[in-house]
Parts: C-alpha cells; structure tokens; sequence
C-alpha cells in the first residue's frame, strides 16, 4: 500500500515518521472482555508508518517496514507531534523503536 505524507514533517536520519490508529476490535475473531484491561493501551503501540529517515535501518538487511505498513512500537518512544500542514498527531519515534510489522488476515467469508 502506497500512502501518502501530508502532515508536513519529514523524517531525517534514523527516525520514523508514524500515524497511531485504532484496530477494529469488534471485528476480531478473538473477543477480548472489557474486564481485561484497556484497549486503548493496547492500541496505543499500533502504528502505521508515514515517512522513513533516509538512513532509517540502514545497518540491517532489509528496512523493518515501509510507508503504509501498520507496526507496533515501543509504548514510549519517540515525541508526539501536530503535522503543521494537515493538523493530525503523529509521532516521530527511532527507527529501532519498531518491533514487528503487523499482518492482518482477511477473512473468507
């Protein structure tokens, strides 16, 4: 998936530019009950990566991940930020900051 940077903010170096959203839960195949815990913390490490730095992961073999690829980060890393030119919140966070890329199924029916 393409996607777009819009925000007016350009990664440099080794930094990430990332979008949190929030997972639909009520669609999940697993149901998780209220009483578990909150699903905003657990939502609040899923990312969808915006813009690389262009040194981002330039010392491993392949990127981590690439614009438009949902992720999850570390819960605190980076600083949260207004783009200037569309007003939305993002983060920039370390480009070591991002753990795994986030595959979701589609389902048949």
């Amino acid at each position: 998936m393409t996607i777009k940077n819009s925000s007016g903010l350009e990664p440099r170096g080794h930094a990430v530019l990332v979008k949190p959203y929030e997972p639909d839960f009520q669609s999940s195949i697993i149901a998780i009950p209220d009483s578990y815990g909150d699903k905003s913390k657990m939502a609040e490490n899923r990312v969808i990566v915006i813009a690389l730095g262009v040194t981002a992961w330039d010392d491993e073999p392949e990127p981590r991940a690439l614009p438009g690829d949902k992720v999850m980060v570390t819960r605190y890393s980076g600083v949260m930020v207004r783009g200037p030119l569309d007003g939305e919140i993002y983060r920039l966070i370390n480009d070591s900051d991002v753990y795994c890329r986030i595959v979701e199924e589609k389902s048949n029916g």
